[in-house]
């Protein structure tokens, strides 16, 4: 007879799948010419290219600090993902927006999760993969794009 695992190990085999995904995803991004990107950037790169386009817009997002949200910009805009320009309707206000480097970024990063995910279902097969996302769909948000981890993990 065997018994259930106990409680904790559902977070942490769910933090690991998601730790084997983006680990394997980086290291992919690295041999397609983006060495410098970082699980933050993702999450920045995509907050910035649905609206987060401030420093303010982009800590509100990610759930960080205005101070953290402008760190992140500039080295995103260092390595050359992003470029800060004057909003044409506030000369006070610097707006942000990807670079064609940070467009391909997240194009390669797409591209790699499906990738990834053909390999998973290789792994498990395609019908417990579907009906494993199916259940995960009904007991998370609507929201897949719920970019606020970064500063999740900062504050608990």
């Amino acid at each position: 007879m065997s018994s259930d695992p106990p409680g904790f190990e559902l977070p942490l085999r769910l933090f690991l799948g998601f730790r084997v995904l983006i680990d394997e995803l980086h290291a992919e991004l690295a041999r397609q010419g983006h060495p410098d990107m970082r699980p933050m950037h993702g999450f920045a790169l995509q907050a910035i290219m649905r609206g987060g386009d401030t420093a303010v817009e982009l800590g509100r997002t990610l759930g960080v600090s205005k101070q953290a949200a402008g760190k992140t910009i500039e080295t995103l805009e260092r390595l050359g993902y992003v470029e800060r320009t004057v909003d044409p309707r506030d000369t006070r206000r610097k707006i942000v927006r990807l670079t064609a480097r940070g467009a391909d970024s997240l194009e390669r990063s797409a591209r790699i999760f499906d990738d990834l995910r053909r390999r998973w279902a290789g792994e498990i097969g395609e019908e417990r993969l579907r009906a494993l996302e199916a259940d995960l769909c009904k007991v998370t948000p609507v929201d897949v794009f719920r970019l606020d981890v970064p500063g999740w993990f900062g504050g608990q």
